[in-house]
């Protein structure tokens, strides 16, 4: 069969662009993995205890907003529901000296910050006024722009355009915050893999602003929504095909018309062909199998984009240990050692030093009662912070002993943390961990340089030279990360924002 859309990779943008088109189209998805849903995929250890790639906590899912809108438009909107995280305070800051719960309201965190920091407290209502402004801005900006929200909001557009390539720190330096309040404020910087001086300033009032609107976690965990979009996609005569790895793209006088991919089951190499070719792997990735001289100036201008950093994950399991005895529930905890982030971020990625680690601890088993991710007498809990991907990689090509070591030792480094500061005796309760290094989220995530965000959300990528669907080639649309916006809530955007240019269904607002 020539499908209407053939698809290459499923990512969650890729998913959701497939479900929406296959109402009425034919959908042919092509992915190398034997999981779909890219760093949404599930996998499950030991047979009793399932975790999720990348995912930890979502926005973007409430009544009307993206995510929402896009399953009650599939039909979908009851089975794949949200569990929300406390709005008292779903982002819980730790460091030495300092705690900070971030509450949904912009007027409590003033308030909260204004405790702490007493003698700043003009400036920091100065700055989180600031922040809701932009946050109006960036949506009356966003795609599909409409001239009379322009009219109608001029400051809001004002304050946001005047930040276009602002770092989160120029940002704090102009409202002259003291440092423990910077470090409290872009403490879920695991959440960019980048440290204030380097993040787009819009990048985390984006995050930010979403999970004060609202922080959730899928009811059935996110294999259920995964699982969920292919299920449309088959139901409606569409095709997942797992184990796919495309090898080559089929170009005739500028426009796609295929590709080559072969079976990794069988090692045998076939053509699929389709009316419009969808690219959901690595644009760059997509544009050097092409051929980049194939591509129009403007194209190959953005996509000379950088990598995002990479991540270092331990997946573990505690029995007999109720973490909500010891300030976990639903929230995330971000820890630090350090009172500047940005000092933080260059000693463990820049010098791979782990020996005062700052990172983030999820818990996904107390997020939803509904379904269970390990046995009654287990909890799952994940650590997560930066690493750097060429360090990794040479160390696994080059001693697989001493990479082992070392992710061991930044596995140590942070259970000493925990141990410390949280929970007495944690190592006793342990009964699973793995850990997962940049050259994992490489082979089992299919992400060039283990990158987890597609290309780097510093103000330079995140511009208006930012890439798009548009490839300057014919029938051929990219639709991933890098050329929409990374994260669960911005990939449902991107896809339903391609779907909705080349079906003309309407189906986002300026939500």
């Amino acid at each position: 069969m020539k499908p209407d859309y053939l698809i290459v990779g499923s990512g969650l943008s890729a998913l959701v662009f497939g479900a929406l088109m296959s109402n009425g189209k034919t959908v042919q998805i092509l992915e190398a993995h034997e999981h779909p849903g890219g760093f949404g995929h599930t996998f499950t250890m030991a047979k009793k205890y399932t975790f999720n790639a990348q995912f930890h906590y979502v926005w973007d899912c409430g009544e009307g907003q993206t995510v929402n809108r896009v399953l009650k438009k599939l039909g979908l909107d009851r089975e794949v529901t949200f569990e929300r995280y406390d709005p008292d305070g779903f982002d819980h800051m730790r460091m030495p000296g300092y705690a900070l719960d971030i509450p949904s309201e912009a007027e409590e965190l003033i308030q909260r910050l204004s405790r702490l920091f007493p003698a700043y407290s003009d400036r920091i209502r100065q700055f989180v006024n600031d922040v809701e402004k932009t946050s109006a801005g960036l949506k009356i900006l966003a795609p599909p722009v409409k001239p009379i929200e322009l009219l109608q909001h001029p400051g809001e557009v004002v304050c946001t355009v005047q930040y276009l390539n602002s770092t989160l720190q120029d940002v704090f330096n102009k409202f002259q915050l003291p440092q423990a309040a910077q470090t409290l404020l872009a403490l879920q910087w695991p959440d960019f893999l980048l440290p204030p001086n380097q993040l787009s300033f819009y990048a985390w009032v984006a995050l930010f602003k979403g999970y004060q609107a609202g922080a959730f976690y899928p009811t059935q965990h996110f294999e259920h929504v995964i699982n969920s979009l292919v299920k449309v996609i088959e139901s409606n005569g569409g095709q997942v095909l797992l184990n796919h790895e495309v090898t080559n793209f089929r170009l005739t006088d500028r426009t796609v018309t295929g590709v080559e991919a072969m079976d990794l089951t069988t090692h045998q190499t076939h053509e699929f062909r389709g009316d419009m070719v969808i690219c959901n792997i690595d644009p760059k990735k997509a544009a050097k199998m092409i051929g980049e001289s194939n591509f129009s100036k403007t194209v190959r201008r953005k996509l000379n984009y950088e990598y995002s950093a990479s991540n270092y994950m331990a997946y573990c399991v505690v029995k007999d240990l109720d973490l909500r005895n010891y300030g976990f529930g639903e929230w995330n905890l971000f820890h630090t050692g350090h009172q500047d982030l940005n000092e933080a971020f260059a000693q463990m990625y820049e010098h791979n030093d782990f020996s005062n680690p700052s990172f983030a601890i999820t818990t996904p088993t107390l997020l939803t009662q509904a379904s269970r991710d390990c046995p009654e007498d287990s909890q799952i809990v994940e650590f997560l912070t930066v690493a750097n991907y060429n360090y990794f990689k040479q160390l696994r090509q080059s001693n697989r002993k001493a990479y082992n070591q070392k992710k061991q030792e930044i596995f140590d480094s942070i259970l000493d943390v925990v141990e410390k500061e949280y929970v007495p005796n944690f190592r006793k309760h342990l009964v699973f961990h793995i850990t997962g290094s940049p050259t994992t989220n490489e082979r089992f995530c299919w992400c060039p340089n283990g990158n987890s965000y597609g290309s780097s959300l510093t103000p330079r990528n995140m511009g208006l030279g930012r890439l798009n669907h548009e490839t300057s080639l014919n029938h051929f649309y990219f639709c991933n990360a890098s050329s929409g916006y990374p994260g669960f809530a911005p990939t449902f955007w991107t896809g339903a924002l391609l779907y909705q240019r080349l079906s003309g269904d309407v189906l986002l607002g300026n939500s």
